[in-house]
């Protein structure tokens, strides 16, 4: 709860930070579906006309690589200015590296999966390799994805320094400063409200 004071007790404060997690996660999630469909559905388009294998022996692979790549852009934006928006950072050109980076490693994850699965472990039906690479390796691809969003490629205060409080010391007001973690606005509200009240 928040007293008239506009103080939040530790309790509210990780309320707010659970909430405004699962609703970046819910994001995270619907932005994952759209950019999902976009690569299976170009990917399927491409396959079955002009990268055909019957017309380009590598045709499925080069199908992969442009229905992912579309994939990727697809996520990039809708993280940019949806899941992260709050979070944009001013370098889009590094963002956007750092973003293909990150997915490209996620993407590994879930090879790596069906890997281990069809050449490791001997399971090659169509059902295990979907399991192992678009259910297992998927879903941690994307833990993977969303904490190196989160914290590195969209982190709300990377590379700056804030003042965090102000410190008594022989009657002059020290502004003490660090480097900045990523700081929510609940949180926010509470260093703004314990500050006015020194």
């Amino acid at each position: 709860m928040t007293r008239p004071d506009g103080y939040m007790s530790k309790t509210s404060v990780a309320r707010a930070r659970l909430l405004a997690l699962a609703a970046q996660l819910g994001k995270f999630g619907a932005v994952g579906l759209v950019g999902f469909a976009v690569d299976v559905t170009v990917f399927n388009i491409l396959r079955t006309t002009m990268f055909d294998p019957e017309l380009v022996h590598a045709g499925p692979i080069y199908a992969k690589i442009i229905s992912t790549v579309l994939a990727i852009l697809v996520n990039w934006i809708g993280n940019r200015y949806w899941t992260f928006g709050a979070n944009r950072q001013s370098q889009t050109l590094r963002e956007g590296i750092e973003f293909f980076a990150v997915s490209l490693a996620g993407m590994g994850i879930g090879l790596a999966c069906l890997w281990f699965s069809h050449y490791v472990l001997g399971f090659t039906s169509v059902v295990a390799d979907n399991i192992s690479s678009n259910v297992i390796g998927l879903g941690l691809g994307a833990i993977f994805r969303f904490a190196l969003y989160r914290y590195w490629v969209f982190s709300p205060n990377r590379g700056r320094t804030v003042g965090v409080g102000v410190a008594q010391g022989g009657g002059e007001a020290i502004a003490v400063a660090r480097r900045a973690q990523p700081v929510d606005a609940a949180a926010r509200r509470e260093v703004s409200a314990s500050s006015s009240n020194v």
